[in-house]
């Protein structure tokens, strides 16, 4: 009972920031890109759960619930995506990095990943990645070196079910690649691919 006291507190304080964060860009407060996340709360409190401070996690452009999740402040976090660094929320002294780029944080991950192997240290990778870069052959490439090295590396794939504006089985053709072992679940998206949905003029 404590425990889903405390994942219903912890989902509310999520979609509070994310609303926060709507209302400061709406306000014309930031003056820079954002991606918003939404209606995914309950997977990645779940996912969480698993993650350990020591843990390195690996995000991408939408990362304000991992950073959240990871223990960043959210009076860091605030104040870095007024600085327009929403995309590039990074703090190495909690191990977690993130990169605008499609894909740009998997060969870091798994740098970081082998290291960890070679120093033979406890902890994991966790890399968080969209259903368009699942799908692409930087996703491919790194997934199966992991694999075949046996390195301490977990990817989680967070399925809109967009890739940007475009539907992602319409992008790529058809039925989307699975692999196994990875961390796989689908949501349907509250906010745009960016922004909030309203045009903003500044």
């Amino acid at each position: 009972m404590l425990s889903k006291k405390k994942d219903k507190l912890e989902i509310k304080k999520l979609i509070n920031f994310e609303k926060e964060i709507a209302n400061l860009y709406e306000l014309k407060k930031i003056k820079g890109p954002i991606h918003l996340s939404g209606n995914n709360e309950r997977q990645l409190v779940k996912i969480f759960k698993k993650i350990k401070s020591r843990d390195w996690v690996f995000s991408n452009w939408r990362n304000h619930y991992h950073a959240i999740l990871k223990k960043l402040s959210t009076k860091y976090i605030r104040e870095q995506i007024i600085k327009g660094k929403s995309m590039n929320l990074n703090d190495v002294s909690r191990n977690f990095f993130t990169s605008s780029i499609v894909g740009g944080v998997l060969p870091i991950a798994l740098g970081v990943a082998m290291s960890i192997k070679i120093k033979k240290q406890k902890n994991t990778v966790w890399v968080f990645v969209g259903d368009m870069t699942y799908e692409t052959g930087g996703f491919h490439e790194c997934y199966k070196y992991a694999k075949n090295m046996k390195l301490p590396i977990k990817f989680i794939v967070e399925d809109n079910s967009m890739s940007t504006n475009t539907n992602t089985r319409v992008a790529w053709g058809g039925t989307q690649t699975h692999f196994k072992n990875v961390i796989y679940y689908k949501y349907k998206r509250k906010y745009p691919h960016h922004g909030t949905g309203k045009w903003i003029l500044f």
